[in-house]
Order: structure tokens, then C-alpha cells, then sequence
């Protein structure tokens, strides 16, 4: 385990390769952090909200997906909101979020599933969507496609875009299509596989996917674009929650985990629950998009 974390909701995991260092959010936890893996510096700043995601941002900041907000966030006090997103479902928070190849931040949104005292609720019915927002204020509908949970947004080319969702176990790839910018052509690629179901994911330099199954699947799925599942790697926790590549030449796999909804008596037995684990997977990784920065050719 590269950090006993404790985690109630660990996600978003991204790298910093200025910095050289893993940053990511504890939703439930309400908390921010960072970790260098060399010397061990760990930091955490607690905000007042629920943050749900977070990329980094092409002057140094970063964006961050809030309960209900999207917001900038300078490494210091709170996050200052920059839109709200789905003012007319107020039911609804965000989820998974991520910068794509064109600099943007594209999140997804759902029912919400945490209650007022951090209680586990139920999604009743799909109403989540998926977004984009731009630097120049720009909230803009992708898909007017339906999501129980929002999760998973990998970029395995310039014109296609994975999603999932957690609720139906189900991942899906998308043709990004121009002027304006949308999603068509949906195609399932990976559909009810065994073990937990899909959360977080990130790329590799090969293309293949890297998705954390959570909810008990205790791995991670190693799939390529078309859906042919190339590898599953145990983890020594039954909840993963997302997966980044980082460290010298990125060749660490970093994963994080949560620890939500499970018992004392559990946890008491497998105290590593919730917390950031890492391994050599024998491939590299990619360097991560940064908000504001395109690397779409």
C-alpha cells in the first residue's frame, strides 16, 4: 500500500508531472490531497463541500467538481464556484470529471447517493447527463443520453470518448462529433462483467483502458477500446475507485479506494480499506490534460 489514506470515498486520482505528485479527492471525506510517492508528503485541505473530481488546470491551478459545482480552486481555501451545473435538478449532484485532449473539463451528473449525515442513498432512476465546459465560461450539453452513475471518461482517440455506467455495469464508447461538440454513434464495449462494476479509469501508452471495478470486484479490468479484455489485476481491496499512472517515466499504476458504507467489524479486519495502493503493470502511462491546454491534433 503506498498510503494507508482512509479514504470514505477516494477518487478523481490524477498526476501532477510539474510537481510530481498524485492528487486526488475524498468525496465523502470532504478533503483535497496530494502525495508526493518519493519522499511520502502527504497533504490534505479540507473544504466545506463534497468534492467529486478534479483536473489540473495550464496555468497551475485546478478545476474542481463540486456537489453542484463546477469551480476553481488555486491550492488554498475553498473552491470559487464558475457554474452550476443542472440548476433545474436540484436532486442531482456531480460525479466522475475529467480534463479531455481539447482542454476541457467533461463531467457527468446523477441522482444524488449520499445523504445529509453521509448516509448511502438510493438511485431511483437514471438521470444523469454528461457535459463540457470550456474556458470561456461554456457549459454545454454532450448526450442527451441517460446515466443511473456517471463514471469512467478515457480518450483512447482525438474522435472517441469511453463512459460508463455504474448502475447497468455497463461501458460504452462514444464518436465525438464537431461544430458543436457531441456524442453519437453509442456503442456497448464491455457489458456485465463479473466482478464489481465500473468506476474510474485511465489510459495507457498502448491504448488499452485501465478501469477499477468497485463494489466488491477488488480489481482492475484491463481492456482495449473495442472491448477485448486483455488482463484483470487483483488489489488487496474490495472497493476500487479510479487509477492513474504516475512516478518516474509513469511507470507506477496508483490506485485509489473507499471504504463507504462498509461496517466497523470490516473495516476492523481489513484496516487497508480506503487506502492508495500502487504496482509496476509493466506498461507506461500517458501524461495527464491539463484545463485551458489543447493536445487534440
Amino acid at each position: 500500500m503506498a498510503l494507508a489514506a482512509q479514504d470514505v470515498v477516494g477518487e478523481s486520482l490524477i498526476w501532477d508531472d510539474r510537481l510530481r505528485r498524485l492528487v486526488w479527492v475524498d468525496i465523502v471525506g470532504r478533503r483535497i490531497q496530494t502525495l508526493d510517492p518519493v519522499t511520502g508528503e502527504h497533504r490534505i485541505w479540507p473544504v466545506a463541500g463534497q468534492p467529486t473530481s478534479i483536473g489540473l488546470a495550464a496555468d497551475g491551478g485546478a478545476i474542481v467538481g463540486m456537489q453542484r459545482h463546477i469551480c476553481r480552486w488555486d491550492w488554498e481555501g475553498e473552491p470559487e464556484p464558475l457554474v452550476e451545473v443542472e440548476p433545474h435538478a436540484p436532486a442531482n449532484r456531480l460525479n466522475e470529471g475529467v480534463v479531455g485532449p481539447d482542454g476541457a473539463f467533461w463531467v457527468g451528473t446523477m441522482v444524488n447517493n449520499i445523504g445529509e449525515r453521509d448516509e448511502p442513498l438510493d438511485v431511483p432512476s437514471a438521470e444523469g447527463r454528461l457535459y463540457r465546459f470550456t474556458t470561456d465560461g461554456a457549459l454545454a450539453l454532450v448526450s442527451h443520453d441517460r446515466f443511473g452513475i456517471t463514471n469512467t471518461l478515457v480518450f483512447p482517440r482525438g474522435d472517441r470518448l469511453i463512459t460508463a455506467d455504474t448502475l447497468t455495469n455497463t461501458i460504452f464508447s462514444y464518436r465525438i462529433d464537431h461544430d458543436p461538440i457531441r456524442l453519437s454513434d453509442r456503442r456497448v464495449v464491455v457489458e456485465g462483467f463479473p466482478r464489481g462494476y465500473p468506476d474510474g479509469s485511465c489510459l495507457d501508452a498502448e491504448g488499452f483502458v485501465w478501469n477499477a471495478r468497485v463494489a466488491g470486484g477488488g480489481c482492475l479490468l484491463r481492456f482495449a477500446p473495442d472491448g477485448r479484455i486483455d488482463r484483470v489485476v487483483d488489489l488487496p481491496c474490495s472497493w476500487p475507485t479510479s487509477c492513474a499512472f504516475g512516478g518516474p517515466e509513469l511507470a507506477t499504476l496508483f490506485v485509489t479506494s473507499a471504504r463507504f458504507t462498509m461496517p466497523p467489524e470490516h473495516l476492523a479486519s481489513a484496516p487497508q480499506e480506503g487506502g492508495l495502493f500502487a504496482f509496476e503493470p509493466g506498461v507506461r502511462g500517458l501524461p495527464e490534460h491539463r484545463f485551458g491546454r489543447s493536445s487534440t491534433v
